[in-house]
């Protein structure tokens, strides 16, 4: 299960790096080749996503929201200097419990 954490971070810093190429392009008027690194990591997204142990494909995206609202939390603070407010903490951690409860729920 470690391992599929590890992917699920992995994935999660992918995404948005990705995506936040085309925010740079069309939010902060970067010129357009940004986009293109941008492309290469959600493409390294969609491929760490696929190395997640689990049966079921959905039930994997499910998990991974928590990880992904989390490691954008990170994000903000690390590459955007703002550090994540009280209330970004404590949605941040429901989220992950969510995550917890899809991940180990009996079944």
């Amino acid at each position: 299960m470690i391992k599929s954490y590890v992917f699920y971070v992995l994935a999660a810093f992918a995404e948005i790096g990705g995506c936040f190429s085309f925010w740079a392009w069309l939010r902060l008027h970067k010129p357009a080749w940004v986009i293109l690194p941008g492309l290469l990591s959600l493409t390294a997204f969609a491929y760490f996503l696929t190395k997640v142990e689990s049966d079921f494909a959905g039930r994997a995206y499910a998990a991974y929201g928590s990880i992904y609202i989390a490691a954008s939390l990170v994000w903000l603070w690390l590459v955007e200097n703002k550090l994540p407010d009280r209330w970004d903490s404590i949605g941040v951690g429901i989220c992950l419990l969510g995550g917890l409860v899809i991940l180990f729920g009996p079944r």
